[in-house]
């Protein structure tokens, strides 16, 4: 579907069923507002698997194309602030009042910058691939300043497990590190400079952590060498009553990765704290 935040248009992925909006209510129909939220460089079809998924569970999906990403329209945002008020924003364009926010890597500090900033909008939240604070390599970030391909070359490396690696995808003759290559090669000049430089530069994680109101939940790859555990366990230690879980042998791309396994794990925490209805 499209719509517009600030009079730009704006894609977003809705799992292969109609988004109901909610008129100003918490819910739809009886169906929860889940919004995803991508990683630097990426855009929503990293979200296609479970976006279908929750989709058909009771979820009004929408996998967002942050500015500048995938179909929609540019400028990216410049910070991960910026990146939280226009996740606030686009909710506000869509008719919520409340909704279920997931977001990876860059996206998980974007849909925290939200939900601390409006904890009363934001009903469950979940933390993919997260850290504080989330480092840039000067390499990685030299080269993307540059529009070099080892950028993504650097990224398709350290952002898979050895598993991943190995080829041990469970969809039989999907390539996920080439799937990732590809993916970030479709990104606009100057993109990955951009988000990169947004999330390192981040400070605001512990701050906003804080304020989060929510049942949290805090997904990591025990083998993730772009955002490692470490990190990411220090964010769920500053949101009151986060549940952290980690996932072996698991990387970065933990989506692409493991897909059936991050599912149902996000599944078992939006239902626990939403409730079955």
């Amino acid at each position: 579907m499209e719509f517009t935040v600030a009079g730009k248009r704006v894609f977003a992925a809705t799992g292969g069923r109609a988004f109901e909006a909610t008129g100003g209510r918490a819910f739809a129909s009886g169906r929860r507002a889940l919004l995803f939220v991508h990683g630097a460089g990426l855009d929503h079809t990293v979200w296609m698997l479970p976006a279908r998924y929750f989709a058909n569970h009771g979820f009004s999906v929408a996998a967002l194309d942050l500015p500048g990403h995938g179909r929609s329209e540019g400028p990216a945002l410049a910070t991960v602030e910026a990146m939280g008020a226009w996740l606030l924003a686009a909710m506000d364009e869509l008719g919520l009042a409340r909704a279920v926010l997931c977001g990876h890597s860059m996206g998980s500090l974007t849909a925290l910058a939200a939900a601390g900033a409006a904890p009363a909008r934001v009903s469950a939240l979940a933390l993919l691939a997260t850290a504080h604070p989330m480092a840039v390599s000067d390499d990685l970030m030299n080269a993307a300043a540059a529009n070099d391909r080892r950028a993504y070359d650097m990224i398709v490396g350290w952002g898979h497990s050895r598993h991943a690696h190995l080829g041990r995808s469970t969809a039989p003759g999907m390539w996920m590190a080439g799937g990732s290559l590809r993916l970030l090669e479709r990104s606009r000049p100057g993109l990955l400079h951009t988000d990169l430089a947004a999330v390192n530069a981040y400070a605001g994680a512990p701050a906003a952590a804080a304020k989060v109101a929510c049942p949290t939940l805090v997904l990591l790859g025990d083998s993730d060498r772009m955002t490692p555990s470490a990190r990411g366990r220090a964010v769920a230690d500053a949101i009151a009553g986060a549940t952290t879980v980690v996932l072996k042998d698991c990387g970065h791309m933990m989506v692409a990765e493991q897909p059936d396994q991050v599912t149902a794990v996000l599944a078992r925490h939006f239902i626990g704290a939403l409730g079955d209805k």
